[in-house]
């Protein structure tokens, strides 16, 4: 009898041990982890975001929560209201666990919570890009990423990006603050400084590129960008409009909106000089209209001189036309 206890014992040390079953553990504040259930990465929570709740065991408790516009959340049979925005997931897991154990609703719960959908994080990109729009920052979310989103800068972009972000003053006013960045750095030459992180709440817009305007006494009126912040000039903006026509006047004027001021300044540019290299090039800032004038004695010379060209030629076929006969 003594041998088979033995036996019975050492065959019950042998044999494997029956894995336990475990329950959910908390996770520690400011996980970074992917959440199982939403498959969203585990962000700051905040106003009008979409919360799931499951506490184990107790179904009753387990639902979904919109986050109030006061950052705070109401779940049933708690009379306090649990504050959530600005807690990470696992931080607002044990503020819920907190208060059910001190209003001795439970005696240990074990809570979960996972972030169903995000309100909280507008990113919104607007201006000179192919498709305009409005998503949320999940993850890490960079400048880059959202001119990308947005199908990327259009032909008439501008040669600066803004990025505006909501700062809160000392006195607690709330300003925007604005930070400009260029997008030959950031694209061009691939600059990581310039490829900013984006953490939500930010508004990027991206101006159209500036425009010179040339009329009058050349080939190609119309109105021609200024791209990559390039500098542009009369004999460039002439170059654009494909050259100057016949009866263009010797002197070009400049029509160009002064800061405060309601209307245009003329500035003469002494065109025929400029085109002949005695006189330096001008140049051009975006909004200004250059208009070539017509040189109406030079038209009126050569209207006549085709009038007299045309007459002597009738003149000496009729002549011609008489001898024949």
């Amino acid at each position: 009898m003594k041998k088979f206890i033995v036996l019975a014992a050492l065959a019950a040390l042998r044999a494997p041990a029956q894995p336990q079953p475990q329950l959910p553990a908390r996770v520690g504040a400011g996980a970074t982890a992917l959440n199982d259930t939403s498959n969203l990465p585990q962000e700051r929570i905040g106003r009008d975001d979409l919360i799931g709740i499951s506490v184990y065991d107790s179904p009753e408790l387990t639902r979904t929560v919109r986050v109030a516009a006061d950052g705070a959340i109401r779940l049933p049979m708690l009379k306090q209201r649990i504050a959530a925005a600005g807690l990470y997931p696992a931080d607002l897991e044990n503020a819920i666990a907190d208060a059910l154990s001190k209003e001795q609703i439970l005696v240990d719960p074990i809570v979960t919570v996972s972030v169903v959908e995000y309100r909280s994080r507008p990113i919104s990109v607007v201006g000179a890009v192919k498709q305009p729009l409005t998503f949320q920052a999940t993850g890490i979310v960079t400048l880059l990423d959202a001119i990308s989103r947005a199908g990327g800068l259009s032909e008439d972009a501008g040669a600066e990006i803004l990025v505006s972000r909501a700062q809160t003053m000392p006195d607690g006013r709330t300003t925007s603050l604005v930070q400009r960045i260029p997008v030959a750095k950031l694209i061009r030459d691939a600059d990581p400084e310039f490829n900013i992180r984006l953490d939500g709440g930010e508004d990027i817009r991206v101006p159209e590129a500036g425009r010179i305007f040339v009329v009058g006494n050349v080939k190609k009126p119309g109105a021609y960008l200024i791209q990559d912040g390039a500098e542009s000039s009369v004999l460039k903006a002439l170059a654009l409009s494909e050259g100057l026509e016949p009866y263009a006047g010797k002197i070009a004027y400049i029509y160009r909106r002064e800061d405060g001021a309601g209307g245009r300044n003329e500035i003469p540019i002494e065109l025929k000089k400029v085109m002949d290299r005695k006189a330096q090039d001008v140049p051009l800032v975006a909004n200004d209209i250059l208009y070539i004038p017509d040189n109406s004695g030079r038209r009126n010379t050569v209207s006549a001189m085709k009038m007299s060209l045309l007459i002597g030629t009738g003149l000496a076929g009729a002549l011609i036309y008489t001898l024949v006969r």
